[in-house]
Formats: C-alpha cells, structure tokens, sequence
C-alpha cells in the first residue's frame, strides 16, 4: 500500500512561508462556566485480597511460582463465580469449587492442583469469607445426646500451623523436603512428603474407582501409600504396601497424629456448645454443602 496526500486529492492548498496557515475562531465562549462530564466507567474490577499461606512457600521447589511466597493474591468471589458454583455440568464432574477457585487466582501460572493442600484450604477459607462473610452457620449434631441444631462458627477464628515443629515433635526434615518419622512400636523411620491438590484428586479418583468396582474402602491405607516415599531407606512400592497393611494400630495412629501436626495448615478448630444438653467440645468447622452453598 502506499500512503496518499489527502491534501492534494480534496485539493487544497498547501501552506507555505508566505501563506501561514490561519486558524479559524468560533465566538468567544466564557470558559469559567463551562463543565466537563466525567468520562462513564466502563467496566468494574472486582476487589482483591492477600492470603497468608500457611506453608510460607517452604516446601516448593525452586522455579516454582510460590517459593518462597508468603502469600497469594485473589479476587473477592462474584456472581460469576456464583454461577460456577451451582454449574450443574461442573458439579456432577466434581470440578465446581477447584474451577470457582482457579477463577480467583491473579497470578494464573499457579494451578490450583500445584498447591499444597494445607495451601489451598486457606484459599478455600479465604473466598468463603469473600464471598459470604466470616459467618458461617450449618448443622452441627450433639456427640453426646445427638441434637442437631445450627451452629455459627467464626471463620475469622482461625489458628495457622507453619508446619515449624519438627524438631520438638522429633520429626527429621530432609533436603528434600520430605520428613522422617519414628513410629513408636515397630521402630521404623517412615519417610513422609506434603500432599498437593493432585494427590488429593489421586484418592478421591481411586475411592470412585473402588466404589464402581464394588471393592471394600480403604480410606486410611491409601493415604498412608500415598505420602509414604520409603520406610526405612526402602522406596519399594511392595515393601512400602506390605509394611503399611502389616503396621500396628499404635504406630498408625502415631503417624497420622504425627503427620498431621507437621503439615502447613489452617486449623478451624473452635468451641462448640450443644444448645440442649450444654456439652461442650473443640470441633473442626465442617465443610458441608452450606460452606459455599448457603441458602
């Protein structure tokens, strides 16, 4: 293409020294008195906030986008997100809330499976209180006399666990990441890693795999497979299962406490008080279909 001189198609007359160009003047207007509109806002951005992780980004490795992040920054939940959430084709799929949540992640080089799963349950917290308040009320039955009443549980009420008390708790930290655990019984140095979202789709894909096959659960033995890389040096996936389906109940029962304690993690432990006998208890928050479906 080449580029045309308008002013000699429409012929006009080009200026020069001896024919300054003469800029024409409409009346004079008083310009104190005029106002200038404010130009309309075209589109809304939905308000961002900053989740502390739990984990500090400790235990990723170097590269990955939370190393060493102290926290993640996420947009307040919309109505668009609302609309994820009671999508009927992505909750058959068992996908809605990890699709709402990838939704609210600035930084989209993380992938909600990439987190630790202590990690994403303070982003889960965090867009609950976004999007519904800290208020939380749902069904909670009595333990001790079976009464089933609402409960409102502070979401704001939360305790953090950095996963920092290895050392007081005996725990050996390797290079890797990974941690050594000595079961009290048997004696041995179960080696342990952090779980992340794929893991957790991992079992809850094999619990379904079980199910359809008509096969007997085995909740707690596939987590134990899960994050045990060896037992006593031995990464053999055979030694480890045999080890796992032959481990007393004491040393299972020490590595799950254990376990637990050393993960990074949001603890919503608080006070509960049944309303018709008065027994009082620390519980775990549910998350029940209310969490992000309340009515």
């Amino acid at each position: 293409m080449f580029n045309r001189n308008n002013s000699d198609r429409i012929g006009a007359k080009k200026p020069t020294v001896d024919s300054p160009i003469i800029e024409e003047k409409g009346p004079p207007t008083n310009k104190a008195n005029e106002t200038t509109e404010p130009a309309p806002q075209m589109t809304f951005t939905a308000p961002t906030t900053f989740v502390d992780l739990p984990s500090k980004g400790r235990f990723y490795p170097g590269g990955h986008p939370l190393h060493g992040q102290n926290d993640i920054e996420i947009k307040y939940m919309t109505a668009k997100d609302e609309d994820i959430l009671t999508s009927r084709t992505l909750l058959k799929k068992g996908v809605a809330i990890d699709r709402m949540l990838s939704n609210l992640l600035i930084d989209k080089r993380v992938k909600i499976d990439d987190f630790l799963i202590g990690d994403k349950n303070a982003i889960v917290v965090a867009a609950r209180v976004t999007g519904y308040g800290w208020n939380y009320e749902t069904n909670t039955t009595c333990p001790v006399c079976g009464t089933t009443t609402k409960f409102a549980f502070n979401l704001n009420e939360q305790k953090v666990n950095h996963g920092e008390n290895c050392e007081e708790l005996g725990v050996q930290q390797t290079e890797t990441d990974t941690f050594i655990i000595e079961v009290p019984h048997t004696k041995a140095k179960v080696e342990v890693r952090l779980l992340t979202g794929h893991d957790e789709k991992s079992l809850v894909k094999l619990a379904k795999n079980k199910q359809r096959l008509k096969l007997p659960e085995a909740n707690l033995t596939d987590q134990f497979l899960q994050y045990i890389v060896s037992v006593n040096g031995n990464s053999t996936g055979a030694y480890i299962k045999s080890f796992v389906d032959n481990m007393p109940a004491l040393d299972s029962k020490h590595l799950r406490e254990t376990y637990r304690k050393i993960v990074p993690n949001v603890d919503l432990n608080q006070e509960f008080t049944c309303s018709e006998c008065a027994f009082e208890q620390e519980m775990e928050v549910p998350f029940t279909s209310d969490f992000f479906w309340p009515k």
